[in-house]
C-alpha cells in the first residue's frame, strides 16, 4: 500500500473522499483551516461539492440538505464553530440522516485558544444540542487513525443513518505523518429514503416536526432502539501492556498517545502499568473498561480537561475510591514525565 506524508487535516479530508463523500460545506477557524483548504482543491478532482458557506450554521444545513438528498456529506470545524452547528446536528439525528462532523478541538470556554484540548468531550457524547439524541463519536491518536476513522465514520452514519463526530484536537489537525491510504470506494450503499425526486413512486418524507399528540414520543423511543442497538455493537477500544499490570491508565485521543510513553517509561522502572485506550467515545466501551479494571487495584485517568471521560469510567467501574485523575484543562499538553510522576504518586 502507498503511504504519504499528511497532517491530520489533510488525513481526514482524504479519508473522507476516498470514503465516498461528494458534498463539504464548512467554514475557516483555527486549527482546522487546513481542511476547507484541502477540501478546495481535492473535491472538485474527485466530482464532488466544495462549499466555503458564509457561517457554520449555514454550513451545517447546506449538509442536512446534501445528506437529505442522498449524498455523503461532511463539514469540519473546531470548537465554538462545532457550537454554532449543534442546532443543525440536532436536527440531523431528529430527520436521522447520515452525516460526519469532524470537530479539531482547541481550549475552550469561549474563544478560548487555539492550543489543543479535549474539552469537548461531553458536548460529542452526550447529543450537544436540543432533544434527547446521540451521536457516534470516534477519537483517533495518530494520522493514520485520523484518516481510517474518517474512512469509517461514513459507513456508520449510513448504517445507522445517523450523525458521527470525529473528534480529535489541535495537535493532530497539524501533525504530519506517514499515512496508509485505502482504495476509493466504488460502490455506496442505496438510499431509498433520500429525497431524490419520486419517479413513478410513493413520495419519501424526511422531518423532524411531530404535533400530532404521542407521535414525536414514539419517533424517540425509535431512536433510542437504535442507540441501544449501537451501543451493543460499536464499541471500539484498545489495550496496551495490560497482560501483567498492576496499575491501568485510561485515556483517549493524543493524551493517550501521550500515556503510552509514560507506561512504557515506568516499565523501564519495574513499574506495571497498563493502557486502556476507548476509541469509541460513544458507544463508551463501559464493559470492557470494567472487565479490565477488575484486575488492578488503582485506576488513573488522564484527560486534557478537567475530567469529562472520568465521569463514564466512573459509571463503568463503579468503585470510584480507586479512580484518581490528571487533568490539563485549557489548552495544556501533559508531558510523559508529568503523567509517570502522577503514576508513581499513586
Amino acid at each position: 500500500m502507498k503511504k504519504v506524508i499528511l497532517s491530520g487535516c489533510e488525513a481526514s479530508a482524504e479519508g473522507a473522499i476516498r470514503a465516498g463523500c461528494s458534498f463539504y460545506a464548512g467554514y475557516p477557524i483555527t486549527p482546522q483551516n487546513r481542511f476547507p483548504e484541502y477540501m478546495s482543491d481535492r473535491m472538485p478532482e474527485s466530482g464532488g461539492v466544495f462549499i466555503q458557506a458564509e457561517s457554520e450554521v449555514s454550513a451545517i444545513n447546506m449538509v442536512f440538505g446534501a445528506a437529505a438528498a442522498g449524498a455523503r456529506a461532511m463539514t469540519s470545524s473546531s470548537s465554538p464553530g462545532i457550537s454554532l452547528k449543534q442546532e443543525g446536528i440536532s436536527y440531523l439525528a431528529g430527520c436521522e440522516l447520515p452525516a460526519v462532523i469532524v470537530n479539531m478541538n482547541r481550549g475552550g470556554p469561549g474563544l478560548g485558544d487555539v492550543t489543543p484540548s479535549q474539552s469537548d468531550y461531553f458536548q460529542s457524547t452526550r447529543g450537544g444540542g436540543h432533544g434527547d439524541y446521540r451521536t457516534i463519536t470516534l477519537a483517533p491518536w495518530s494520522v493514520q487513525e485520523v484518516y481510517d476513522l474518517t474512512y469509517l465514520s461514513f459507513d456508520l452514519a449510513d448504517k445507522y443513518r445517523n450523525p458521527v463526530i470525529l473528534l480529535a484536537d489541535g495537535m493532530l489537525a497539524q501533525m504530519l505523518e506517514p499515512v496508509e491510504l485505502l482504495a476509493g470506494k466504488k460502490r455506496l450503499p442505496k438510499k431509498k429514503w433520500a429525497l431524490t425526486g419520486c419517479k413513478g413512486r410513493m413520495p419519501n418524507s424526511i422531518k423532524s416536526l411531530f404535533l400530532t399528540p404521542g407521535v414525536l414520543e414514539t419517533h424517540n423511543w425509535k431512536l433510542a432502539r437504535k442507540y441501544h442497538r449501537i451501543s451493543e455493537r460499536e464499541q471500539i477500544y484498545n489495550t496496551y501492556l495490560c497482560a501483567d499490570m498492576d496499575m491501568l491508565v485510561v485515556s483517549f485521543g493524543t493524551c493517550a498517545r501521550i500515556a503510552f510513553e509514560a507506561i512504557r517509561i515506568a516499565r523501564e522502572k519495574n513499574i506495571k502499568a497498563g493502557l486502556f485506550r476507548p476509541v469509541s467515545l460513544w458507544p463508551f466501551p463501559s464493559e470492557a473498561l470494567k472487565n479490565m479494571a477488575e484486575k488492578v487495584r488503582k485506576i488513573l485517568v488522564v484527560e486534557m480537561n478537567c475530567g469529562q471521560m472520568l465521569d463514564d469510567v466512573k459509571i463503568a467501574v463503579k468503585n470510584n475510591s480507586r479512580i484518581f485523575f490528571y487533568g490539563r484543562p485549557g489548552g495544556g499538553v501533559p508531558t510523559p514525565e508529568e503523567i509517570l510522576k502522577e503514576i508513581k504518586r499513586i
